[in-house]
């Protein structure tokens, strides 16, 4: 349809990259790319940690899951959810108080989601693979302390970025009538079942065989790991969780 759609539906997470080094220009662009996305009431409430420090990467990389791309990739950026900085510039007017309430949550945990996939979108457009890292909320009081966060921040996942070095299949997604709805919801069984053989072939392309799986299956092992741990995090950063 044109060059952006195509870009779009051709994204795909790159685990892999070769030692090309990202230029100033080209991370200065990505970040810029970021700043751009849609802001509620102008709050910008996130932030952006460019890891440089090897051995912090290597840290961190552990701290993930022991996800070495972390550590190999040329450009680590973390994503925070940030209302320090919003409290900072209340204060400096009012003496309202800035808590972590649902809604701010929500507001900051949005706006890095949405600077992020700018952010990617920026990368791809230059020729660049990303990947994002949600392995730093496995350890994030760690993840934090490393960072220097203070309250009111937060990690939200990494995002690695460099010259891909592979060539992955493009993971299909679910066909467009489960998502897609008009005027009310609707339930459709009918299309995740078909997504679940689906995925079972491409699972069975990807790996030569080795992973029988289905999205189903897939899903229901992944609501056996829940990080019940953030709740407590949050609540320590300053977030109203309770």
């Amino acid at each position: 349809m044109n060059a952006i759609i195509d870009l779009l539906k051709n994204h795909r997470s790159i685990r892999k990259f070769t030692n090309e080094p990202i230029s100033s220009e080209q991370r200065e662009a990505i970040i810029q790319a970021a700043q751009a996305a849609s802001t509620s009431s102008n709050m910008q409430a996130y932030s952006i940690i460019h890891v440089t420090d090897a051995d912090l990467k290597s840290q961190l990389a552990e701290l993930a899951g022991n996800q070495a791309y972390v550590s190999e990739c040329p450009l680590f950026l973390v994503w925070c959810a940030d209302l320090h900085r919003y409290a900072e510039a209340v204060h400096q007017h009012v003496d309202t108080p800035v808590t972590g309430n649902a809604e701010n949550l929500i507001i900051a945990t949005v706006e890095a989601a949405l600077a992020a996939q700018n952010a990617a979108i920026a990368a791809e457009s230059l020729g660049l693979g990303v990947c994002y890292i949600g392995g730093l909320r496995n350890k994030p009081a760690e993840v934090s302390e490393l960072l220097g966060l203070p309250q009111l921040v937060y990690p939200i996942f990494g995002m690695c970025i460099g010259m891909p070095d592979q060539e992955p299949l493009l993971r299909p997604r679910l066909p467009l009538e489960a998502v897609y709805h008009e005027n009310r919801y609707t339930q459709n069984q009918a299309a995740v079942e078909a997504y679940d053989e689906t995925l079972r072939d491409y699972m069975n392309v990807r790996t030569g065989g080795k992973v029988d799986t289905t999205w189903s299956k897939e899903m229901a092992a992944k609501a056996q790991r829940p990080r019940k741990h953030m709740k407590a995090f949050l609540s320590s950063q300053g977030y109203e969780v309770e």
